[in-house]
This record gives structure tokens, C-alpha cells and sequence, in this order.
């Protein structure tokens, strides 16, 4: 992970699973054609297995992209890693960090997830904002 030597790891999350919802409406949908044409018999039923096939490929994927997306919050930090193959990371530190707000739409209230707003870096379907921008207050006061 990308914490220095004596930084204390307070909170280390994924993304709300709501992230996961298109993917999955995509991929439903999909299976639902390759489903049709499986009914349909030879030669639609080849095009089927292989719609339903795709189906699964599609949902898999994207919870290892949801899977290997994190925010962390650490004593000097706040930061978001994610990718599959290729890792990428973008921060801000605690001490340098200005004004942090969050937005939730009427669904993101419900469900408990929101975007936080903290400098320059916006990380979008966080769950529980409320906690994550009170320890960031938290930890932010302290270092100062």
C-alpha cells in the first residue's frame, strides 16, 4: 500500500456496491437475449451460449474492477487506489487539505453512499460520506 513508516490506517473501503447495478442490468439483460436464443433451438441456440457466456464474463469483471477499487484514509492522508492490471492511486494529504464537502443525491441518501469533494480529488459512491468526512475532519484537525 502507499503509507509511509508510523501512518496508522483508520479506514480502508470500497465503493458503495451501487456501482455494481448497471453492470449487472447489462449483463441480466444480456443473459435474458442469449436465454431467448437458446429457446429458439439451432442455429440461434449457438449465439445464445454464447451471449450467456459473455453474460458472465461481463458481471465477473466488474466486480474485480468494484473488488480492487479502495479508499483509504490514513493519519497524513486521504487516497483512492484502483485498477486491475494496472494500479493507480490519487491523494490528498491531511495537513494540505482545504475545504472537503459532500454531495448525495435523494438515492445516494437512501441507499447511504455519496461523492466527497476533498481539494482536488472527488471519489464518487462512498459508503457512509458522513463517517468518511468526519474522520477526515478528525485526523485533518489533529495534524494541524
Amino acid at each position: 500500500m502507499l503509507t509511509a513508516p508510523g501512518e496508522h490506517v483508520w479506514l480502508e473501503s470500497r465503493r458503495h456496491g451501487i456501482v455494481l447495478a448497471r453492470a449487472f442490468a447489462r449483463s441480466f439483460a444480456l443473459l435474458a437475449v442469449g436465454m431467448v436464443l437458446l429457446a429458439l433451438g439451432w442455429p440461434f441456440s449457438a449465439a445464445g451460449a454464447v451471449l450467456a457466456v459473455l453474460a458472465a464474463l461481463l458481471a465477473v469483471a466488474a466486480v474485480w474492477r468494484w473488488e480492487r477499487s479502495t479508499l483509504v484514509v490514513t493519519s497524513e492522508k486521504l487516497f483512492v487506489v484502483h485498477g486491475i492490471l494496472h494500479r493507480r492511486a490519487a491523494g490528498v494529504r491531511l495537513a494540505r487539505l482545504g475545504a472537503i464537502e459532500i454531495e448525495q443525491t435523494l438515492l445516494g441518501r437512501l441507499l447511504g453512499y455519496g461523492t466527497i469533494f476533498a481539494g482536488e480529488l472527488e471519489i464518487d459512491y462512498v459508503p457512509a460520506p458522513r463517517r468518511v468526512y468526519g474522520l477526515v475532519e478528525q485526523l485533518g484537525g489533529a495534524g494541524s
